[in-house]
């Protein structure tokens, strides 16, 4: 433990003063970022009380992951023309307008904070709530996605604009960084879940949103301008495009480098395995968390709000991951453990169909939190070990198209195949545990949704499990247990201090 503090506290001195500076006001931003980010509650459906209610809020989520990815093409030609922190500002606050678009509402509709007599139990009833068709919420999500985009986008700039291009520091301060993310995730979801849903309700838990949001652009404006500076800041605006001009250029570049990504993945026995390795891995975290967890929290529990507990222990079992991946990355040089432990991980979720808990029992939503910790650890390590490798093979590879990079172009297609994954399965996944509620009583509150859970979460994650092990053994060099190296031929090591980098030979 001396010796990780040690080396923590080394790091943290190699950067110069003025770097150091930037980086606490950008990681305390990302601290607040996160903490909104967690209390922007995605459960506010619980007003609804028709049949349709999984149906929809997989549409919601679906909708607004494919508007972020939307949101960071529109992003991209900004950045080439003004401060990185002033377009971080700016999303984050059009983030922080529409959260607080639908506190209004529920106002303005008759709607008001939880009565003391429910702070013990915020769903026995909703008098309290707004009077307002919750479709409404559908397009508001939708334009809160864009905001969301392009703070995820922008925000991974930063750092490198803060430390520059040194692979060694910047690395360390993306570590750093995601570290504060899930420790303030983990704190949120509990805060949430446990303090501000049963006190305030679910339809005005997320008044702080809007609140933390404008802290971290607060945060965020004092950064360095002449480190967050435009990409073409010495570039004449005569020789500037239009923006709309260049986001067109932007949708029509995106599109192409999903078909070069294609094209790259499916080429070779040495990329195809990241198809279900990322992708489908991807699409398995977010369903457990956006869809399983509220399903849980409301039809097993009968409250809703305990789903961010069970956040909370996923975003603590991430923060585990991301975290033993840096201290033994020396012993684990691929992502083929981590990956195989993943797949492996996602079997524990076969105890839910068989699991009946007592209705309104905390300890049984912290029960559930504990056994997302190893799922989530899992992923967390998998996602965070085959990101580099992704970025370390395709760095140095030859370009196939003149307009996009093969590393975008990759990830490009990697990422909307989890989006598409998301959007197409998660309201038909969504609509059966509705109708299986229903037909075991749900209209007249004795529904039972076990069976539904057998195929959305455990046979569903079994062959995603299987998918992904599968996986693991396809690229050349991954038939151990633990490989020294994937696709020998290609790939040396080059040793950074105490992290290993997987990069392509010369």
């Amino acid at each position: 433990m001396r010796s990780i503090v040690k080396r923590i506290e080394k790091v943290w001195w190699d950067y110069t003063p003025k770097e150091r500076h930037s980086a606490i006001i950008y990681i305390l931003g990302i601290i607040f970022y996160k903490l909104g980010l967690e209390a922007y509650d995605y459960d506010a459906f619980v007003s609804d009380t028709a049949p349709k209610t999984f149906q929809r809020v997989g549409l919601m989520v679906g909708l607004n992951q494919a508007f972020q990815c939307v949101g960071s093409i529109l992003v991209a030609p900004l950045v080439r023309r003004y401060p990185a922190r002033w377009i971080l500002m700016g999303a984050v606050l059009i983030f922080a307008l529409f959260s607080a678009i639908l506190l209004v509402m529920d106002a303005c509709t008759g709607g008001s904070f939880a009565p003391a007599a429910l702070h013990e139990h915020p769903q026995a009833e909703f008098r309290y709530y707004g009077r307002y068709s919750t479709d409404i919420m559908i397009p508001i999500y939708c334009l809160s996605g864009l905001g969301y985009g392009m703070v995820e986008l922008v925000r991974r700039i930063i750092p490198r604009d803060i430390v520059g291009g040194n692979i060694k520091r910047l690395r360390r301060l993306d570590a750093l960084v995601h570290i504060m993310y899930e420790v303030a995730g983990t704190a949120g979801a509990f805060c949430t879940a446990l303090a501000l849903i049963p006190r305030l309700g679910n339809n005005y838990a997320f008044i702080v949103t809007p609140i933390c949001f404008t802290f971290a652009a607060t945060a965020w404006f004092f950064l360095d301008d002449e480190m967050c500076r435009a990409e073409v800041a010495a570039e004449s605006r005569n020789n500037r495009v239009s923006y709309f001009h260049a986001a067109l250029s932007g949708f029509l570049l995106f599109f192409e480098s999903i078909w070069v990504g294609a094209r790259i993945l499916f080429a070779t026995r040495k990329f195809i395995w990241l198809l279900p390795g990322y992708s489908i891995a991807l699409y398995a975290h977010r369903y457990l968390e956006n869809a399983v967890a509220p399903a849980i929290a409301r039809r097993y529990l009968g409250n809703a709000a305990w789903s961010q507990a069970m956040v909370g222990g996923s975003n603590l079992g991430e923060l585990l991951g991301a975290t033993f991946v840096v201290i033994f990355n020396n012993n684990v040089r691929t992502p083929i453990p981590w990956l195989r432990m993943d797949a492996l991980m996602l079997l524990i979720t076969w105890y839910l169909p068989f699991w009946h808990p007592q209705p309104r029992h905390l300890r049984d939503a912290l029960f559930v939190a504990a056994t997302f910790i190893p799922i989530s650890f899992g992923w967390a390590a998998g996602d965070v070990s085959l990101a580099a490798y992704i970025q370390a093979t395709l760095a140095r590879m030859e370009n196939t198209s003149r307009n996009v990079s093969p590393l975008s172009a990759v990830m490009a297609f990697l990422y909307s195949t989890y989006i598409v994954l998301y959007a197409v399965i998660s309201p038909i996944l969504g609509s059966y545990i509705d109708r299986v509620y229903i037909q075991t009583g749900g209209s007249t509150g004795g529904g039972d949704i076990h069976h539904a859970i057998r195929y959305v979460a455990s046979v569903q994650f079994s062959i995603i499990s299987l998918l992904v092990m599968v996986a693991s053994f396809v690229p050349r060099g991954s038939l151990a247990l633990n490989p020294w190296a994937l696709e020998e031929e290609d790939l040396e090591e080059e040793d950074w201090g105490n992290l290993v980098i997987i990069k392509r030979k010369d």
